[in-house]
C-alpha cells in the first residue's frame, strides 16, 4: 500500500467538512484558547507561498491546543473593503462587490486545499452589510462619547452635557481647542449649532478640517505610507496636500493608556518600541516668541512683518533657549502667510508648492537639506536677540506646534541646516557664568546661561520652565508625536457613515436604521469639491428627506479590521455586535499571528477600539491581544535574463557585461534552478520573446539570481496550489515550517520540499510496505523504542509551545530515522507519534490513525504524556584506555561499584587482547568519565 497523498487529503478534507470537525462551541467546560490570524485582503492575485506561513503556524498551535484539551477558537474571514477593489472596478468595469466575492472564492479554495482547521461557520467579510452594521454601530458609540480625563475613560456625551449645564466646561478642558472656555449660563445661551460645534471638539469620533494627501486620479485621500516620491504607490498618480473635511478618531486621548498597556501584553520588545516611538510621548514646554522683521532690512515705506504676531514652539529642552540661532516652522504653518516679507514671498511660495507633493514619511526620511527664509525674525525673550525664521519640510505641522527653536550647538540636524544656509552659529551655552556668585538668584541664572552647564539637565529644564511660566511666555507641556487618526476616505468601497448633516450639524442615525447600506453605482468619480463618489447619488444622500443629507465620505480600511476579532466570537448575532457572556468567555485573543507591516496602525487602532468598548461596558477586557507573534517574510528568489541593449539577444549570466545589457525579471516557474527553459520563455508573455536569440554557456542559458520581496511584479511568486498538487498539503505545511524560524525572513527554495516529502514517505513505511502491505504489529515496545518516543514527545511539545516549528520538524525526521534503524513497527509507539504529528501533517496522521484500527478522529485524541523514566539513563558507555591509549568502549551501569567495574573491564575480550597477558598494575576509574588500565 503506497502513500497516495492526493487521495488521502481530499478524503479527509471532505470528511472533516461533513462531520463539522472544526465547529467550535461558545459554552463548554474546557479551558478556552483563542488563536487569530491577521485576516487577508482578498486580492485578485490569490495566495503565493509567502502568505500561508503565519496561517500554518496558527493552525499548528490550534490543533496542538485542541489535543491538549482546550476549546480552541480559530476563525478566518476577509478584510474586504478598500481602495484596491475600487481601482480594479474602475480599470476593469467590474463592481467591487462582484470582484471581491470572486477573489474570496479563490482564497477559500486555496486555504481549504492546505487543510486548515478554520471554523468556517464563523467567517466574516467586512463588506457584508450584516457585518458593517456593527462597524457603524461602534462608530456611533465613539461619536456619542468623549474621554473623561478625570476618570481616565470614555463616557457618554450626555454626561458631558450635564456637566456643562452645571459648571460650564471648568471640569473638562477641551481636547480639540483648549482655548474654549464658557460658564453654565453661557452654555445654556448658546444656539444648537454653537453647542454642537463645541461638542464636536470633545467627541471620540469627530469631524474637522485637515490637510490630507489628495490623489485626484484615484479620487481619494491616501495615507502617508501610500505615497512615494510625491505619487501614489498604487498607479503612480500625482499626490498633493489639500484641506478637506475629515472624520477623525481622538486616539490621542488614549495615548497614556496605550503606552501603559504595553506592560500587560506579550509583544516583542521591537514591537513595543515601534508603538512607543509612534506614540512619541515627551515632556517639555511651549514657549511664545514675539515676531518682528528687522526694520533696517525693510525697504522705505514698508511695514515690519508680523509686528505683533507670536510664534509658539514646543521643545523638550527649554534650557537650550540661550543657544537658539534660528527658528524653523512647518511649511503648512498658519503664520507663514502673515510673517513672510514681500522680498521672500516668491521663494516661499515656490518652496511650499514643492513640499505639497511630499508625504510626511518622505519628509522625515529626507537626508537632503531644504528650506526657505521667511524674512521674519523672532525675539529671544531672555537676551533680546533677533532670530531668523525659516521654513523647512523636516518640521511637521502635526507634531507639537509645528514650529521649533533650532540650536545648532546642541543638535546635529540643526547644525547641518545652519551650515547649509550659512546661518551664523552663536554658541553662548556655557560661555557666560564665571562661578563667583555662590548663591545666584533665579534671574541671575537665567540671564547668565553658562550656569546651567553646571546643573543636572532635569534641574536646568525645571528652572527655565518655572521662569517661563513666571514671565507668562511659556508653560509646561506633555506632547505626543501620534496624531488623531484620520477616519474617512473620499471613495465608494467602504462603510458609509451613519451621519446626517443638517444646517452644518452632524446628527447620528438611530441604531434601528442600521445598517446604512452602500448603493449600487455606475461611476466612481469624486464629487465636485473632492467629496466621495456617493455625493453624486442624490437619491441616496437625500433618502431621509428633510432630516438631512447623508455623509458622503466612507470609512477607511482599518474600520472593519479594528474589531473583527470580537465578531468572530458571536458572528450571527443580529441583536448586538457580540453577546457579553460570549465575549467574557473567549476574552482576549491568546495568540495573534501576523506580519510586522501592521505593527503600528492596525494594532494601535484595535487597542484603542477595545479600550473604548471596555470603558463603555460592552466588553470586559481592555487589551485585545494577549500575545503577538510576528511571522517573518518568505522572500522570493528572483531570476533574471540579460538582453543586449537594443536587441532581442539574451546573454547567459556568466558572459554578461552589465553595462551592455538590460536586466529583466523572468518568471521563476519557467526556470529549473538557474537554467532557463528557452522554449517556455519564447512562449511567455503571449510570445513577446518568440524571436529571441540566446548566447549560452556550455549549451545552457543560466539566469541571474537575487533574493527580493515575493511579488507578482517581480515574477518570483510560487503558487501553493502547484506544490500541493505535486507533493501534498502535509508536505507543503511541514516544508514551510522547516524553512527556518517562523519569526525570521527567509528565501523560498522549492527544491528543498522534496526532502520533506521523502520523510513522510519514510514514515509511511513504518506502517506499510509497498510490497508486503501492513507491517505494524501489536508487539510490546522495547526500552530503546520507548526512549526514542518519549524523547520526541518532550522535544515536540517544547518546540511547539515556544513556536520553534522548524526544529520540531527536524525532530520528527530524527525520530523516524531512529525508529527505522530500530525496525520499530509497534502500534503503541506509532500511535503516539501520529498524535504528535497531527498539528503539522493532519491528513496523513488521520489516515494512519484509522488504519491502525482506532475509532474516532485523531483530532480529538489525547496528547501523549512525557514519561521521564523512559529517557533516564541507567548506564554509560566508558572509553577504555590501556597505558593511555584508547582501545575500546564498554557500557557499564551507572550504579556499579568500583570492584564491579574492575571485574567487568578485565573480563572483556578486547581488553585481555591488548593487555597481552601482562599483570595489572593499576586501574584508574573516574566515574562518569573514563577508565584507564596501567600494565
Amino acid at each position: 500500500m503506497e502513500y497516495n497523498f492526493r487521495e488521502i487529503e481530499q478524503k479527509w478534507q471532505s470528511t472533516w467538512v461533513k462531520s463539522k470537525a472544526y465547529q467550535v462551541k461558545n459554552n463548554t467546560d474546557k479551558p478556552k484558547y483563542y488563536v487569530l490570524d491577521m485576516f487577508p485582503y482578498p486580492s485578485g492575485a490569490g495566495l503565493h507561498v509567502g502568505h500561508p506561513l503565519g496561517y500554518i503556524a496558527s493552525d499548528i498551535v490550534s490543533r496542538f491546543k485542541r489535543l491538549k484539551g482546550f476549546n480552541v477558537l480559530h476563525p478566518m474571514g476577509y478584510d474586504a473593503f478598500g481602495l484596491p477593489a475600487e481601482q480594479y472596478a474602475i480599470e476593469h468595469g467590474v463592481h467591487p462587490a462582484k470582484s471581491t466575492a470572486q477573489n474570496i472564492d479563490n482564497f477559500r479554495k486555496q486555504l481549504d486545499n492546505i487543510g486548515f482547521c478554520y471554523d468556517w461557520e464563523r467567517e466574516v467579510r467586512t463588506c457584508d452589510a450584516s457585518y458593517y452594521k456593527w462597524t457603524q454601530w461602534i462608530f456611533l458609540q465613539l461619536f456619542n462619547s468623549f474621554y473623561n480625563r478625570q476618570l481616565q475613560k470614555a463616557a457618554p456625551v450626555t454626561d458631558l452635557i450635564q456637566s456643562f449645564e452645571a459648571n460650564g466646561n471648568a471640569d473638562h478642558i477641551c481636547p480639540g481647542d483648549n482655548s474654549i472656555r464658557f460658564t453654565a449660563a453661557e452654555w445654556k445661551a448658546y444656539s444648537e449649532k454653537e453647542q454642537q460645534d463645541i461638542l464636536m471638539q470633545y467627541r471620540l469620533a469627530f469631524c474637522g478640517y485637515g490637510e490630507v494627501n489628495w490623489c485626484e486620479a484615484l479620487g481619494t485621500v491616501l495615507a502617508n505610507d501610500e505615497v512615494v516620491n510625491g505619487v501614489s504607490e498604487r498607479g503612480g498618480h500625482p499626490v498633493v496636500k489639500k484641506k478637506l473635511r475629515q472624520w477623525y478618531l481622538r486616539i490621542t486621548e488614549y495615548a497614556d493608556r496605550l503606552l501603559s498597556g504595553l506592560d500587560t501584553i506579550e509583544f516583542s520588545e521591537a514591537m513595543k518600541e515601534m508603538q512607543t516611538n509612534w506614540i512619541g510621548k515627551s515632556s517639555g514646554a511651549e514657549i511664545s516668541f514675539e515676531l518682528s522683521a528687522k526694520s533696517h532690512e525693510q525697504p522705505t515705506g514698508s511695514q515690519p512683518a508680523a509686528q505683533s504676531s507670536k510664534l509658539i514652539v514646543y521643545t523638550t529642552r527649554p534650557d537650550t533657549i540661550f543657544g537658539v540661532d534660528f527658528m524653523v516652522v512647518a511649511p503648512e504653518h498658519e503664520l507663514i502667510e502673515k510673517i513672510t516679507t514681500p522680498e521672500q514671498k516668491e521663494a516661499v511660495d515656490a518652496y511650499i508648492t514643492y513640499v505639497k507633493s511630499r508625504s510626511d514619511r518622505e519628509r522625515q526620511a529626507e537626508k537632503k537639506i531644504t528650506g526657505c527664509f521667511t524674512g521674519a525674525y523672532a525675539i529671544n525673550p531672555f537676551d533680546g536677540r533677533e532670530i531668523p525664521v525659516w521654513i523647512s519640510e523636516y518640521v511637521l505641522a502635526g507634531y507639537g506646534t509645528g514650529a521649533i527653536m533650532a540650536v545648532p550647538c546642541g543638535d546635529e540636524r540643526d547644525f547641518r541646516f545652519a551650515q547649509h544656509f550659512n546661518i551664523p552659529i552663536t554658541n553662548i551655552i556655557g560661555d557666560a557664568y564665571d562661578g563667583t556668585d555662590a548663591n545666584p538668584t533665579k534671574d541671575a541664572i537665567l540671564s547668565n546661561s553658562g550656569f546651567l552647564d553646571g546643573m543636572k539637565m532635569r534641574d536646568a529644564i525645571e528652572l527655565v520652565i518655572n521662569k517661563l511660566e513666571e514671565m507668562g511666555i511659556g508653560k509646561r507641556k506633555v506632547n505626543y508625536k501620534m496624531r488623531d487618526a484620520a477616519f474617512s476616505r473620499q471613495r465608494y468601497w467602504g462603510e458609509p457613515f451613519p451621519i446626517l448633516w443638517r444646517n452644518g450639524i452632524a446628527y447620528p442615525l438611530d441604531e434601528s436604521q442600521l445598517p446604512l447600506e452602500l448603493p449600487n453605482v455606475e461611476s466612481y468619480s469624486p464629487g465636485p469639491e473632492g467629496e466621495g463618489p456617493l455625493s453624486n447619488i442624490p437619491e441616496w444622500t437625500h433618502q431621509f428627506g428633510d432630516k438631512g443629507v447623508l455623509e458622503t465620505n466612507t470609512m477607511p480600511g482599518y474600520a472593519g479590521s479594528s474589531w473583527y476579532f470580537l465578531r468572530y466570537m458571536d458572528p450571527h448575532n443580529d441583536n448586538t455586535f457580540c453577546n457579553r457572556k460570549v465575549s467574557d468567555y473567549w476574552n482576549q485573543v491568546d495568540l495573534y499571528i501576523g506580519g510586522t507591516e501592521h505593527a503600528v496602525g492596525h494594532l494601535l487602532y484595535s487597542r484603542m477600539w477595545t479600550k473604548a468598548l471596555y470603558d463603555l461596558g460592552h466588553i470586559g477586557f481592555d487589551e485585545p491581544f494577549r500575545k503577538l507573534l510576528n511571522q517573518g517574510m518568505i522572500q522570493g528568489s528572483s531570476r533574471f535574463v540579460y538582453r543586449k541593449k537594443g536587441t532581442q539577444t539574451f546573454i547567459s549570466v556568466g558572459l554578461v557585461n552589465k553595462e551592455e545589457v538590460d536586466q529583466l525579471h523572468v518568471d521563476v516557474n519557467i526556470v529549473d534552478g538557474v537554467e532557463l527553459d528557452i522554449e517556455a520563455f519564447k512562449k511567455w508573455r503571449n510570445g513577446e520573446y518568440a524571436n529571441a536569440e540566446f548566447i549560452l554557456e556550455e549549451g545552457k542559458y543560466i539566469c541571474g539570481v537575487e533574493v527580493e520581496k515575493m511579488s507578482k511584479s517581480k515574477f518570483n511568486t510560487v503558487n501553493p496550489d502547484t506544490l500541493v498538487e505535486k507533493f501534498g498539503a502535509d508536505t507543503f505545511r511541514m516544508y514551510e515550517m522547516f524553512l527556518g524560524p517562523v519569526d525570521q525572513s527567509k528565501p523560498w527554495d522549492t527544491k528543498g520540499i522534496e526532502g520533506v516529502h521523502r520523510f513522510l514517505k519514510k514514515m509511511w513505511r513504518l506502517f506499510f510496505d509497498e510490497n508486503k502491505g501492513q507491517v505494524w504489529t501489536n508487539d510490546a515496545p522495547t526500552a530503546e523504542e520507548l526512549k526514542v518516543l518519549h524523547r520526541t514527545i518532550k522535544k515536540i511539545e517544547d518546540d511547539t509551545e515556544r513556536f520553534s516549528f522548524n526544529t520540531a520538524v527536524s525532530s520528527f525526521m530524527i525520530c523516524v530515522n531512529e525508529l527505522s534503524d530500530l525496525k520499530c513497527h509497534k502500534k503503541e509507539i506509532l500511535e503516539s507519534l501520529l498524535i504528535l504529528l497531527t498539528p503539522y501533517a493532519p491528513h496523513i496522521a488521520e489516515e494512519l490513525w484509522q488504519q491502525l484500527g482506532n475509532s474516532g478522529s485523531i483530532l480529538d485524541a489525547s496528547y501523549p504524556v512525557f514519561n521521564a523514566a523512559h529517557v533516564t539513563e541507567t548506564s554509560k558507555e566508558y572509553p577504555i584506555s590501556i597505558n593511555g591509549k584508547m582501545r575500546t568502549n564498554i557500557t557499564i551501569a551507572l550504579d556499579a561499584t568500583e570492584d564491579q567495574v574492575k571485574e567487568l573491564v578485565l573480563a572483556n575480550e578486547l581488553v585481555q587482547k591488548w593487555m597481552e597477558g601482562k599483570p595489572l598494575k593499576k586501574l584508574i576509574f573516574v566515574k562518569g568519565k573514563m577508565i584507564n588500565i596501567v600494565i
